[in-house]
């Protein structure tokens, strides 16, 4: 076998594991994911799923095997050095890694955004409560520049004006800020007891009103609005990825504002799996996935 088809097959081994971890980490983004054609899709994974395995690190499975909270952060820091060695080189002998910088340099994704993104998986290890301006930057590293990436992805080959690469990255950014804030919303609870973080500005379980909720609903559906606004300048394939992770969103932000503030402090909120399917189907169907009506909005 030549060097370039030991790559090649080495390629296909990276790739296919950075699939696996999305199949067993996220059945919304999965389900995203394989509505794209296949060159895209793998790049989509092979960012999912390095962002999985440093979230894994700082709230997962590196406590769970007993790593005190120095070697969190080692092990952050190592992964950082290894993703951007990797991104200049080609190479990494961490599978996820690798597909990560074979896709990085494909795209174009540099390290404007992955330095953000560790930077607030960094905060994670050591910051418990957030004021504005430091909320505003975890969301932009943590979730943002992930928005940033996959758009990235969905651009190859497809040249598109200053003008409507404005418009893309906006609506982008406020996807990704809006899937994070939702997170944030539904596990709230959880964050404050097991991990002891309070991400939202002035916002404690033990506080938490319905005033709070609504406010904080009221941001997600500007976010989504915003974001909704840009999908027709997408590609055709990724803008029936993106309405369905839209669709996702949206219908979980109503079920969000149907559930009194109290009850969000002991259930996790989830999408039913049929309510999936039938957004799936206005995504592959190209109908509009529908915003939250005002009657929504105000139950």
């Amino acid at each position: 076998m030549g060097v370039q088809d030991s790559l090649t097959r080495y390629d296909a081994a990276a790739f296919r594991t950075s699939a696996e971890v999305i199949r067993c980490y996220s059945t919304s983004f999965g389900m995203a994911a394989r509505t794209l054609d296949r060159p895209t899709r793998a790049s989509i994974e092979a960012v999912y799923a390095l962002v999985r395995v440093a979230d894994e690190i700082v709230d997962g499975a590196a406590a769970g095997a007993g790593v005190p909270p120095a070697g969190v952060e080692r092990l952050l820091d190592d992964l950082e050095r290894e993703t951007e060695q990797a991104m200049a080189t080609g190479y990494s002998t961490n599978l996820v890694v690798h597909a990560f910088a074979v896709t990085a340099r494909t795209t174009g994704i540099g390290t404007d955004l992955t330095r953000p993104f560790f930077a607030s998986m960094r905060a994670d290890i050591t910051q418990r409560e957030h004021t504005q301006e430091s909320f505003d930057l975890y969301v932009y590293g943590s979730a943002e520049v992930v928005g940033l990436m996959c758009l990235r992805a969905f651009l190859v080959g497809r040249p598109v004006t200053p003008e409507e690469d404005a418009v893309l990255v906006d609506g982008a950014r406020h996807l990704g800020a809006a899937f994070q804030k939702i997170n944030f919303l539904r596990d709230l609870a959880e964050d404050f007891s097991t991990l002891g973080r309070s991400y939202f500005p002035g916002v404690r379980p033990g506080s938490f009103s319905e005033a709070d909720k609504i406010r904080l609903l009221d941001d997600i559906d500007e976010d989504l609005r915003i974001s909704a606004a840009a999908l027709p300048g997408l590609p055709a394939t990724p803008r029936r990825a993106v309405a369905l992770a839209q669709g996702l969103f949206t219908e979980l932000a109503v079920r969000l504002r149907r559930t009194p503030a109290e009850e969000l402090l002991r259930a996790r909120i989830r999408v039913p799996n049929p309510v999936k399917l039938r957004i799936l189907a206005q995504a592959f169907t190209g109908r509009a996935i529908p915003e939250a009506t005002a009657q929504e909005r105000t139950v």
